[in-house]
């Protein structure tokens, strides 16, 4: 097994677990020394999902395998529900 760098994994594809492309990796949130969360920039129809947000952070339990493609759960996907609040703002999870 292949140890990666942070920095190797930027700009890495992501697709959910059910063969979905989501975006691309962004960004890393780090707490406390430890990966919090990624911050994947969105592509295509899934920007209609998420209500027209530019990108998503997706908690790092979420995510099922770094490699080559990062494997996110489909689960960590924002709900159709989800998108804009009462105002028509982005929730704070939503970039």
């Amino acid at each position: 097994m292949r140890v990666k760098k942070i920095s190797e994994v930027i700009g890495t594809k992501v697709y959910t677990d059910s063969g979905d492309f989501f975006g691309e990796v962004e960004e890393v949130n780090l707490l406390d020394n430890k990966i919090d969360g990624w911050r994947i920039k969105v592509n295509g129809q899934v920007v209609s999902l998420i209500g027209g947000a530019r990108g998503v952070i997706v908690p790092h339990q979420f995510v099922k395998a770094v490699s080559d493609i990062f494997i996110i759960n489909k689960a960590a996907l924002p709900s159709q529900n989800i998108g804009m609040d009462e105002d028509g703002e982005a929730p704070e999870e939503l970039i």
